[in-house]
């Protein structure tokens, strides 16, 4: 049937725009992390401001709650501003101010969530940044995400197999995960030999990218529930800014908790 060759054809169009959209994001995502603090505030600060619209979204908040939410969180992220002189505990004393006044407005545990979902890991950034070699640090954090969704997305089209977590997400498989951990070790390993992270740290990167993974299923068990194939329209290829830095969301929260236990 003529049909059937179009398949093949949408599928290509579909890789190549991911593609294509993947990498533009990640070259503005190095140059921000790389040429200065106020882009690399103002580019994590739309992050975090999108993301929580995004997830107001998914958790049918009234607009009300959603502007609410984003007020507090601007209140939190303006005080990572390079510019305004405030002790560095700030910022999550803020968050977490924020959070529970917006509970306590809209009476509702899943606005502040969304909340927390979107600030910390950001925040989490931010502190990881502050360090020394901070921005070895973060481009290494940021990589293993990127090396696990790579690695996950072309493993699970090769070898399918065993689904993951079929009542979550239908088409993620445990071949997905284990090339995304196998891809996430590779690329941690080896960025050592470029970048001042420890080896003590690159060898967690397959336990981080299981983290990736887990944000991954969290976000796709929203949707599901949602009943929306993407948390927006913002990314072509990847939907919304959710559906991109899903995977980030624990694994910066993760790493910012070594470097504070001192483990680095």
């Amino acid at each position: 049937m003529s049909a059937d060759p179009a398949v093949p054809v949408k599928k290509k169009s579909d890789l190549a725009l991911r593609t294509v959209t993947g990498i533009a994001l990640i070259l503005v995502a190095v140059a921000c992390l790389v040429y200065g603090q106020d882009p690399f505030w103002l580019l994590l600060t739309a992050a975090a401001l999108v993301m929580i619209a995004e997830w107001c979204g998914l958790v049918s908040a009234s607009r009300w709650q959603m502007w609410l939410a984003l007020v507090g969180l601007l209140a939190a992220l303006m005080l990572e501003n390079m510019h305004v002189d405030v002790p560095p505990t700030a910022s999550w004393y803020t968050l977490l101010a924020a959070t529970l006044t917006v509970g306590i407005f809209t009476r509702s545990a899943k606005v502040p969530a969304g909340m927390l979902y979107a600030g910390l890991p950001v925040l989490s950034l931010f502190y990881i940044h502050g360090q020394y070699d901070g921005i070895d640090l973060s481009f290494w954090t940021l990589a293993i995400v990127w090396a696990t969704d790579i690695g996950a997305y072309f493993s699970g089209r090769t070898f399918g197999g065993p689904k993951l977590a079929p009542v979550w997400s239908p088409n993620k498989t445990w071949s997905g995960l284990i090339g995304g951990m196998i891809a996430a070790e590779i690329v941690g390993i080896g960025l050592t030999h470029f970048l001042h992270v420890p080896m003590r740290l690159a060898v967690l990167a397959g336990i981080l990218a299981v983290a990736a993974q887990m944000g991954d299923l969290f976000e796709s068990q929203m949707k599901r529930r949602a009943g929306v194939k993407d948390s927006g329209k913002l990314l072509p290829g990847h939907g919304g800014v959710m559906d991109r830095l899903d995977g980030c969301v624990p694994v910066l929260c993760i790493v910012a908790l070594i470097v504070a236990s001192g483990y680095l």
